[in-house]
């Protein structure tokens, strides 16, 4: 029954959707061209799904670019956002929209199929980044997926508008080399405490975690459970909770966004046995930078480690 009425739901917001469409069709006028090749003045209009991926779309496009992005609150949690009017219409004025793929954001592709534009430029991590671990597609937090993510965006951008080309890539540039500051305090940290148990509430930081050498013991089903809103298997959890109190490992790494009774009860214990810590999002906060948001966690991380 609440499949059903869920369905419903859907099938209202869609019909509601090409309703919209068909006024502001009446309204707009008729776009000079449709070979997204020729759009070459202007501002292009980006819609990124996730904040971080439009911050990296601003930093590549500059001036050139008008970007929205949809999940842009770090106290939400995405993987029980629900699209809306708003996101409907920025979706169907776009000519790039970026999304993670993967299941992670499936309602961006519903609202792609609700406005159909053969025109438009659509880039999914998913099909596109080259490091990818098992069920985890938190994949931003790799910085070489993003170093090759950004390079599709720049390659979209000269597509859409060919004579700021120049400028983009002299964007990307720029981009590829502030990751160095990522890599290097990676390196940094994995000097020092590589082979480290720590334990981690979910699978986000697995990326990092396994550039830095430190060594994850919480149970993967546990991570896993957590990240796709399922309850942790009762062994899982019960192992999770003797590595805290056996205080087993050095540092706590949890998502602040996926937090259940569960993690909760894990942190409370992690702060009675003394144990640091370190909170990292899905989203990235508000007034950061990409690179400035990895900076800032990794900084932390440090800091927990030292004791």
């Amino acid at each position: 029954m609440l499949q059903a009425c869920k369905s419903i739901q859907w099938l209202r917001f869609v019909i509601g959707i090409l309703i919209l469409s068909l006024s502001l069709s009446a309204c707009v006028p008729t776009a000079k061209s449709t070979d997204p090749s020729s759009v070459s003045t202007g501002i292009i209009s980006v819609v990124a799904a996730e904040n971080f991926y439009g911050d990296i779309a601003r930093q590549i496009g500059g001036t050139h670019v008008s970007v929205t992005s949809i999940l842009s609150d770090p106290n939400v949690d995405p993987h029980e956002y629900e699209s809306n009017v708003q996101n409907a219409i920025a979706v169907s004025n776009a000519q790039l929209v970026i999304e993670n793929g993967d299941g992670y954001d499936s309602w961006m592709d519903k609202l792609l199929s609700a406005s159909p534009n053969p025109n438009r430029v659509v880039l999914t991590a998913a099909e596109l980044v080259q490091h990818k671990l098992p069920d985890n597609v938190h994949y931003w937090y790799s910085p070489d997926n993003m170093q090759n993510f950004a390079q599709a965006i720049a390659d979209s951008l000269k597509k859409l508008d060919s004579k700021d080309a120049a400028e983009f890539d002299s964007n990307l540039a720029a981009f590829k080399q502030s990751l160095n500051q990522i890599n290097q305090s990676v390196s940094k940290i994995q000097s020092k405490y590589a082979g480290t148990p720590v334990a981690l509430t979910e699978t986000i930081f697995l990326y990092q975690t396994e550039l830095i050498g430190l060594n994850v013991l919480t149970p993967f089903d546990f991570e896993k459970a957590v990240a796709e809103g399922n309850d942790p298997p009762a062994d899982a959890v019960a192992l999770f909770n003797n590595q805290i109190a056996g205080r087993q490992v050095k540092v706590l790494i949890y998502n602040s966004q996926t937090v259940t009774p569960v993690t909760t009860n894990l942190q409370n214990e992690a702060k009675q046995m003394n144990i640091p810590i370190v909170a990292v999002s899905e989203t990235m906060p508000s007034g950061k930078t990409y690179q400035q948001w990895m900076l800032d966690q990794l900084q932390e991380l440090q800091t927990a480690l030292g004791g």
